[in-house]
């Protein structure tokens, strides 16, 4: 069929009708981006300025911030916008671009926690090889390979739903353009194309998140022979990980591993893992590392003496 684009903007019915429950949600969804900008930020910046932040679990936990903050970026803004406007409309192309780097975002973090994974995995279970595995090269590469398979998985995405024909009804029961959603306003047959998106999102998000926890398991058995102290600390950074693994995967495999289908509770899950999760990576990963509160603190003092100057 040939594309047909007769529709040229999508609405959106967005959280909410009710406008006191507009105005809340503009209030608490601006400060949760605020504080999901700045706290990634810092966690960005203390690492790139810290001398002991330099081991490789804190150049991609910085990398993984960054991440954060552009997939936050992605909807959040558009969402508190429009929980002011009368009219919540996106142009079509808009819309395409919106889903294009949320799934570009979205998995770069994807393959950026697995690459933390493998981190830890050497780090524990390989620690006389360590410096010789994890060199600066190596994370480099690994830092860009996780960049271009966001890349792929998200220009799939797209090509799924590009070509598709949308002549009919333009209004999205979300608060931003997914690929369920559309698939569900498309006028012709979205079987197969729905089952190349459970196979590309769904499938890829199941198998990433077993051989995570795989690792983490590997790990655990490995720390048996660890002594305490060694133990507690490698438990208390693994813990942190899987925290945010669980987090992440837990809402990305509920929306996409099932047929071309929404349910109403969809834009729930959707505010946990495109609000809520990126909030909690520098609340988890600060709150539970003593270095990275440490070099905050030395951070905040040299800030402070600066300004005295």
């Amino acid at each position: 069929m040939a594309k047909t684009h007769n529709v040229t903007e999508f609405i959106f019915l967005g959280l909410s009708s009710n406008p006191e429950v507009q105005k809340v949600c503009f209030v608490m969804f601006l400060l949760l981006y605020t504080a999901t900008v700045l706290g990634n930020f810092l966690i960005v910046l203390t690492v790139r300025s810290s001398r002991t932040l330099g081991s490789p679990m804190y150049f991609f936990l910085s990398y993984l911030s960054f991440v954060e903050i552009c997939y936050a970026s992605t909807t959040v803004p558009r969402l508190i916008s429009d929980l002011l406007a009368e009219r919540k409309a996106i142009p079509l192309w808009g819309c395409m671009s919106q889903v294009f780097f949320i799934h570009f975002f979205g998995g770069i973090e994807m393959f950026l926690l697995t690459v933390m994974a493998y981190d830890r995995y050497v780090a524990i279970c390989k620690p006389l090889s360590y410096t010789t595995i994890m060199s600066r090269q190596a994370c480099a590469l690994l830092v860009g390979a996780a960049w271009v398979g966001g890349f792929v998985h998200s220009l799939a995405q797209i090509l799924l739903i590009f070509h598709l024909p949308f002549c009919g009804p333009n209004v999205i029961d979300h608060y931003f353009c997914d690929v369920l959603p559309l698939l569900k306003l498309a006028c012709s047959d979205t079987v197969l194309i729905g089952l190349l998106v459970v196979a590309n999102g769904g499938t890829l998000s199941v198998i990433s998140f077993v051989v995570l926890l795989a690792s983490y398991v590997v790990i655990l058995l490995h720390l048996r022979t660890r002594s305490s102290t060694g133990r507690c600390k490698a438990l208390s950074t693994c813990g942190a990980h899987v925290t945010v693994v669980t987090l992440f995967f837990g809402p990305c495999i509920f929306i996409y591993l099932r047929p071309s289908t929404t349910l109403s509770v969809d834009k729930t899950v959707a505010i946990f893992y495109t609000v809520i999760t990126p909030l909690l990576n520098p609340v988890i990963y600060s709150l539970r590392n003593a270095e990275v509160k440490k070099a905050v603190r030395r951070l905040w003092v040299r800030a402070i003496k600066l300004e005295e100057r």
